[in-house]
C-alpha cells in the first residue's frame, strides 16, 4: 500500500514526463530562469525588509512618538455647499 508520499520511482516519472513535455533543451533554460527569478525575489524582501527597519528606526527615534502607533491620517470628503434661494 502508500507508505511514503513521495518514492524514488515517483521522482523518476516525474522527470521523464518534465523532459518528455519539455524536452531536454528546454529544461536548463527554464531552471536558469526560474533561479534567477528567485534571486530577485529574495533581493527584493531584503530591501523592503530593510526599508521597513529604516523607516521603524527613525520613527523611534523622533521625539514623542513610537513605531507604528500613530493612527492613519483619513481625508475627509470635500462638504457640498448649501445652496439658498
Amino acid at each position: 500500500m502508500l507508505r511514503n508520499g513521495l518514492e524514488p520511482w515517483h521522482l523518476i516519472v516525474v522527470a521523464l514526463v518534465l523532459i518528455m513535455l519539455f524536452g531536454s533543451k528546454k529544461l536548463p533554460e527554464a531552471a536558469r530562469g526560474l533561479g534567477k527569478s528567485m534571486r530577485i525575489l529574495k533581493s527584493e524582501a531584503r530591501a523592503l525588509k530593510a526599508d521597513d527597519d529604516a523607516a521603524t528606526a527613525t520613527a523611534a527615534s523622533l521625539p514623542g512618538t513610537t513605531a507604528n502607533t500613530a493612527p492613519p491620517v483619513a481625508e475627509s470628503a470635500p462638504q457640498p455647499e448649501a445652496h439658498t434661494s
